[in-house]
């Protein structure tokens, strides 16, 4: 069996900073990549898209690769987002709340840190979400 590439190291950190600062947030390895979850549900997950793997991901970003990618929840449909239609960004299909950007040299990682604390407060209990909001605004 292939093995299939990791995102970048440097990546998983930023977001991993990001994510374990939330409360009770669980960071593990997924079929593919990394992602961060509350209550069980995953708020945030990092892949790496190569030769087309893998082809969810490559579909959806509209690209076999090389790109590190990260999907995440809104906390409304996607589709009525504008801007989530527009690269760096790409709407899954897999359900109406999930959106993915693409992550390079021009990531605005401010906006990652503000779209993974909407993802987090999406799918947190109602009193995690509160209280993180009321902190972070």
């Amino acid at each position: 069996m292939a093995k299939h590439p990791a995102p970048p190291a440097a990546v998983v950190e930023r977001l991993r900073l990001v994510c374990l600062d939330l409360p009770e947030v669980v960071e593990e390895a997924a079929w593919t990549g990394t992602r961060w979850c509350i209550a069980r549900h995953n708020f945030a997950h990092v892949v790496m898209i190569a030769d087309g793997w893998p082809p969810a991901y490559a579909k959806a970003a509209g690209t076999p690769g090389p790109a590190c990618v990260l999907t995440f929840r809104t906390p409304r449909p996607a589709v009525d987002i504008p801007r989530l239609a527009r690269k760096p960004y790409f709407l899954p299909r897999w359900w109406p709340d999930i959106a993915g950007m693409t992550l390079d040299a021009d990531t605005e990682w401010d906006d990652v840190e503000q779209l993974l604390l909407a993802s987090y407060c999406t799918l947190a209990p109602k009193g995690l979400a509160r209280r993180v909001m009321a902190e972070r605004g």
